[in-house]
């Protein structure tokens, strides 16, 4: 197995490193000085799990990587309309992107049966970007529960978490969702195939909407938002109307504000990457969070006056930042 990580960041570095140990041909294409130092000393990941340090070919130039079978997509959700050309050297015929990004996915009513079938969402795909990028044939969906940090170039921080979830957009159990999640266990990850990938997307996605955009604009981790009642009432609440639009489009998340409160506090005092990006000075990642979900509001006649709050600031908050950028 050939496997390109586009976007060897936090997350990407780390599956890389963990195929890698598997005996998988990995491929970590990243950029600066996180690039040089993979080239000169590897990856180090710092896990609880136990240390340990992979060395993979890295490169800035998808031309030195040619054609792939699994490219594992680590970029920003609002990067993909412009991967084009970073993805087209890495493809052949039946290469697969697997991408692991927060919020609403492409790829979401690509399969789908029921009223919204192949329905294209503006504010995740606008004027069919994306997909032109990413053709939808070749998408593998990946739901992300784990956290990671770079702790200085070249340098992995495992915080907690190891199940990269994944399916296909149609609910079939492929050979190709197979193969890579064999390799992703045997380099020691959690990588369930699942029927309906969608369930998990709304489940991270509870805590996604909530948590990323008040850690940006309070500057405050997840267990920091948890502590404060207000903030916490807030959460509540954004939690509770991205469940009637998920349950509106056909899905149950099937998990407990209270449980899925939880969930984040066991994170601890850990930033989310949003407030990761705010800090660094890089655009925020909101469309795919915020801005996809109220625009299935608006297609589902769902009733969502908090999450339009919040995105309308949050969004203030990102425009100002590119502005100043």
């Amino acid at each position: 197995m050939k496997v390109a990580v586009l976007g060897a960041g936090a997350i990407g570095a780390y599956v890389g490193a963990a195929l890698h140990r598997a005996g998988v041909e990995v491929h970590l294409i990243a950029r600066g000085a996180h690039l040089q130092a993979i080239r000169r000393a590897g990856v180090r990941v710092l896990t609880p799990r136990g240390d340990f340090v992979a060395h993979p070919h890295a490169t800035d130039d998808p031309t030195e990587v040619g054609p792939v079978d699994h490219i594992f997509l680590g970029l920003k959700a609002n990067s993909y309309a412009s991967a084009g050309p970073m993805i087209e050297p890495l493809l052949h015929e039946a290469t697969s992107v697997i991408a692991a990004q927060n919020g609403i996915p492409w790829w979401y009513f690509h399969g789908l049966p029921g009223p919204y079938e192949g329905y294209r969402i503006e504010s995740v795909d606008p004027g069919g970007a994306v997909t032109a990028a990413l053709p939808l044939h070749r998408a593998i969906g990946c739901v992300v529960y784990a956290a990671t940090e770079i702790e200085e170039p070249g340098v992995i921080r495992h915080l907690e978490g190891t199940r990269f979830s994944i399916g296909e957009p149609g609910g079939e159990l492929t050979e190709r969702c197979a193969a890579f999640s064999r390799a992703a266990v045997e380099g020691g990850l959690k990588c369930p195939v699942e029927r309906d990938l969608r369930r998990d997307v709304w489940i991270k996605l509870m805590g996604n909407i909530a948590f990323n955009p008040i850690s940006a604009l309070a500057r405050a981790t997840m267990a920091g938002i948890c502590r404060h009642d207000g903030a916490r009432e807030l959460v509540v609440a954004m939690m509770r109307e991205t469940i009637d639009v998920a349950r509106r489009v056909g899905c149950d998340p099937g998990i407990s504000i209270e449980r899925r409160l939880r969930g984040a506090e066991r994170a601890g005092e850990h930033k989310t990457s949003t407030l990761q990006d705010l800090e660094k000075g890089k655009p925020l990642e909101l469309d795919v969070l915020l801005a996809a979900v109220v625009e299935l509001a608006d297609l589902t006649g769902a009733e969502v006056p908090t999450l339009r709050a919040i995105h309308a600031v949050s969004d203030l908050l990102n425009e100002n930042l590119v502005r100043a950028g």
